[in-house]
Parts: structure tokens; sequence; C-alpha cells
């Protein structure tokens, strides 16, 4: 569904050691879950913010811990490896996340499912797709998905994928998440202000040193290199969704890396969805549903959420965005 990296360019107009009073803004880069994170937290001395930087990492390295489906330890893999087998007692996080991923299902009728993970991967990005797939060959690749299989018992605290063969995933909502629970641990320990970036999915608090609120550049999904409009990120988070970076053009014609998991299609129509809320979990997760329901109903879905808002670009380069999203742009994104 959504494996990118830098899809949502965040230019954080920032020194990692610029001074007001008493503050300092403190920054650290690191791989983690597999993709480039950005850690900035505004602290009282140098020292004092890798400390708190540092505490962040142990977090989301614990995260990763718990939803990787690659670590074979990890509670996710237990589940994907008792698909039609038994339930499995999972610790009361893991629990509540799988269920709020079942609710993003349910309102966005399935363009977001976790169980994504089951899916065949037919369409290749990598050069090495010589002919299109068949029909028959999408239909089954999309047989074992569905969110509707994923079984909750709230009294034994347990998951079960109903299929054998099933496999949920997190990679349209586990960076988010695990920003959210950084950003929360740091507020926890005081930290007055910070930005967590995930690879573009970013989530804020408080302010930078200087009291300025922190401003976020969305990508110019026609030149990469440019930002096409800057916004303010205040107490909240975003996340974008992108078919400029890992897509595959087959005789002449563009075939985006997001797939939509009820048809086993790559999507047509958008080229980038941002995506802003309180939590970087919910942006994360809408901003890979939104791009796959396409722009007239993803945009309905969005003004329909209190506090969500969304910034779309077209095919066809035209922007649009939400009831709530107000800034001055061109209605098209040039080049």
């Amino acid at each position: 569904m959504r494996w990118y990296s830098f899809l949502l360019a965040v230019v954080m107009a920032i020194a990692s050691y610029a001074q007001r009073g008493d503050d300092i803004v403190v920054k650290k880069a690191i791989r983690l879950m597999g993709t480039d994170f950005e850690i900035s937290v505004v602290a009282p001395t140098e020292q004092i913010g890798y400390i708190n930087i540092d505490e962040a990492v142990s977090e989301i390295r614990r995260i990763e811990a718990m939803i990787s489906s690659w670590d074979e330890n990890s509670e996710t893999s237990e589940i994907n490896r008792n698909a039609g087998i038994r339930p499995v007692r999972v610790s009361k996080e893991l629990f509540q996340l799988i269920g709020r991923t079942k609710k993003i299902s349910e309102i966005t009728d399935g363009a977001f499912d976790i169980s994504y993970a089951s899916m065949d991967r037919i369409w290749k990005y990598d050069g090495t797709m010589e002919r299109m797939p068949t029909e028959t060959q999408i239909k089954t690749s999309v047989e074992k998905i569905g969110y509707q299989k994923i079984e909750l018992n709230q009294e034994e605290q347990t998951v079960f994928l109903q299929q054998e063969g099933m496999r949920i995933g997190f990679g349209a909502i586990g960076k988010g998440y695990a920003a959210d629970r950084a950003k929360e641990l740091l507020i926890s320990k005081g930290v007055k202000g910070g930005i967590v970036n995930a690879s573009g999915d970013l989530t804020t608090w408080g302010t930078r040193e200087t009291g300025e609120k922190w401003m976020v550049g969305i990508t110019n999904p026609m030149d990469k290199d440019k930002i096409f409009t800057w916004l303010p990120i205040v107490e909240s988070s975003v996340a974008t969704s992108g078919d400029y970076e890992k897509y595959i053009i087959f005789k002449g014609k563009k075939y985006s890396h997001i797939i939509d998991p009820r048809t086993g299609y790559p999507t047509k129509g958008v080229t980038s969805v941002s995506i802003f809320a309180k939590k970087a979990e919910l942006c994360d997760a809408l901003a890979t549903a939104v791009f796959i329901m396409g722009r007239d109903s993803g945009i309905h879905l969005i003004n329909q959420l209190d506090g969500v808002e969304v910034v779309l670009v077209d095919n066809k380069k035209k922007i649009h965005k939400s009831a709530g999203i107000v800034f001055e742009t061109n209605q098209y994104v040039d080049k």
C-alpha cells in the first residue's frame, strides 16, 4: 500500500543550536523502523537535548519490536504465524492499535486495511516486470485481504486472523504511531517543544526556541526538489502519500506503487495527498486511504471528520483542499 520514504519534504528552518534566551534546539537524524527519522527538541542544554532524544529513540525501537512483521519474535509475527489456526493473546497496546485500524478501515470502506500484507506481490517496481498481471492474478492477489477477517476478542484480548495465509502489517500506520508515542514521552519528560519526523510522517508540539510556529513545506509532486506551499503546524501532525518517487511506466502508462487492497489495481487520478490532524497515526493511515479513494470521495470523507484536513494534487496538477485549509496558492502546481 505504502512503501516510500521522503514523500513529504519537511524543510524546517531551524538551526541545530540556534540560541534564544536559555533554550536551544537540538536535532538528530537516525535510521529507525527501516526508514529515516529526525527528532528535534527544545532544551536548556545540548546534553539534556540529546538525552531526551535518546529516550525517544528507545521508545520508537520498543514500538518497532512490537509491530514489526520482519521480527519473528514480535507480537505481530506471532499473530501472522497463527492465521487460520488460533487466536493470539497480545498486549493491551497492540490490541488497541489494531482496534483503531479496524475503525479506520470501516470509515474508509476498506481503502485502509492492515491485512494488505496478505497481498500477493504481482506488481513489480524494480524494473523486472515484463508483462501486465492478468485479471485472474490480480483478483487472486487480494483474496486473503479483509479487515472483517481480523477477529478481536475484548475479554480475552486476543487477535485471530480467520483465513490461513493472512498477514497484517503496519507499514501504513506504524511510523505515525511511533512518532506519536515518542512525542508523548518527550512531553511527559517536560520537553517544551519539538518535532518527530518519521520520513515525512511528522508531529509537533510547542514552538521553536524563538517562539515561532513550526512550519512544513509540502513537496511539489511535479518536482520533488521544490515546495509548492508552506503551512504552520501547531500542536498537530501531517503525513503525505505520493506516487512521484515510486512507480513504473509500462507501455507508456504510469502505474502507482499504491495498490487498492480492495481490487489489487494501482491507484489512478491522484499524485499527492497530505493529511493534517492531531495524531500522526491518523494522518499516516488517512493519507494512504484518501489516495486510494480518489479526489472526490477522499475530500468528502475528510470534510466529515472533525479536526482533519487534506491538501490533494490530482494527476492534472490541480490542487484541491478540504474546507478548513486556508493558504494562498495557484490552482495548479507548476514545475
